[in-house]
C-alpha cells in the first residue's frame, strides 16, 4: 500500500466516523412537534364520557396545557391538589362566589386575566382565540372530572357556539387580534406576543427574550419561528411547543 492510499483511507474514515457522530448527535436529541388542533365535531347527544375523553387528549397534546399547568410553576398545575384544595374539578365551583365550575372554568378560558391565583401572573391568552368552541368544553369537561361531576352538556355548547367558534375560526376575532397595521409594538400587544416574551422590559418571561433578536436570528429565522413556531424550538424552551 503506497503513502497516498493510507492517506486516502485514513481521510475517508475519519469522515465516516464525522458523519457518525453528526447522524448519532441529530437523533439523540428529542424533536420537537408543533401540533394544530385538530377540528372537533360533537353531536347533539354528546356523552359526558365522550366530552372527557376529547378534552384529555386535547389537554395533553395539542392544546398545549402542559406547557403551563402542567409545571405548577407558570399556572397551577391542574391535575394534582393545589394547596390542599384538591384537583381543578374538586375546587373549581368554590373559586367564585355564584358561579358553577363549568362557568367559573369558561370564563377563565375566555377571559383568564379575570381570575388570576395569587401567585400567577396573567400569561394565559384567551383561548377562544386559539380554540373551537367545541374544544373550549371538552376541555372543560375534562377539567371538571379530576375530582369533581361533569356538568358540561350539549346546551352549554350550542349556547356559545357563536363567539368562540367565529373567533378561533378567524384567527383571533378580527380587528382586535390584527389591530395596530403598520405599527410593529401594537401588532405583538394585539396577537397576545407579551404573554410569553419581553421586549423593552414589557412582557412576561415565559418564552425567550425579543430583546436584540435582530442581531441574534435572521430575518427568515424570525419569520419561520412566527408561521411555523413548532419547527425549531430555542433552545431550553423545547416543552413549551
Amino acid at each position: 500500500m503506497t503513502h497516498g492510499t493510507a492517506t486516502n483511507l485514513k481521510i475517508f474514515a475519519t469522515v465516516l466516523v464525522t458523519l457518525g457522530v453528526y447522524t448519532w448527535v441529530a437523533n439523540a436529541i428529542p424533536q420537537v412537534a408543533s401540533e394544530v388542533p385538530e377540528e372537533l365535531t360533537l353531536g347533539p347527544d354528546v356523552s359526558a364520557e365522550e366530552l372527557v375523553a376529547a378534552g384529555e387528549e386535547l389537554f395533553a397534546g395539542a392544546g398545549g396545557c402542559t406547557a403551563c399547568h402542567g409545571l405548577g410553576t407558570r399556572a397551577p398545575n391542574l391535575r394534582t391538589d393545589y394547596q390542599g384544595e384538591g384537583t381543578i374539578g374538586a375546587r373549581c365551583g368554590e373559586r367564585v362566589e355564584g358561579q358553577s365550575c363549568k362557568e367559573y372554568l369558561h370564563e377563565s378560558m375566555v377571559n383568564p386575566a379575570g381570575y388570576l391565583v395569587e401567585g400567577f401572573g396573567p400569561i394565559m391568552p384567551p383561548q377562544d382565540r386559539i380554540l373551537t368552541n367545541n374544544q373550549i368544553w371538552a376541555l372543560i369537561a375534562y377539567l371538571e372530572s379530576l375530582g369533581g361531576e361533569v356538568t358540561v352538556t350539549a346546551e352549554d355548547i350550542q349556547a356559545t357556539a357563536g363567539g368562540a367558534q367565529a373567533a378561533a375560526s378567524s384567527g383571533g376575532g378580527g380587528e382586535g387580534a390584527s389591530g395596530g397595521e403598520g405599527d410593529p409594538l401594537a401588532l405583538m400587544q394585539n396577537n397576545l406576543c407579551f404573554n410569553c416574551h419581553v421586549l423593552g422590559g414589557q412582557g412576561v418571561p415565559l418564552g425567550p427574550s425579543l430583546d436584540d433578536v435582530g442581531a441574534r436570528r435572521s430575518a427568515d429565522y424570525i419569520r419561520n419561528s412566527i408561521v411555523n413556531p413548532g419547527s425549531e424550538a430555542a433552545e431550553g424552551y423545547e416543552n413549551l411547543l
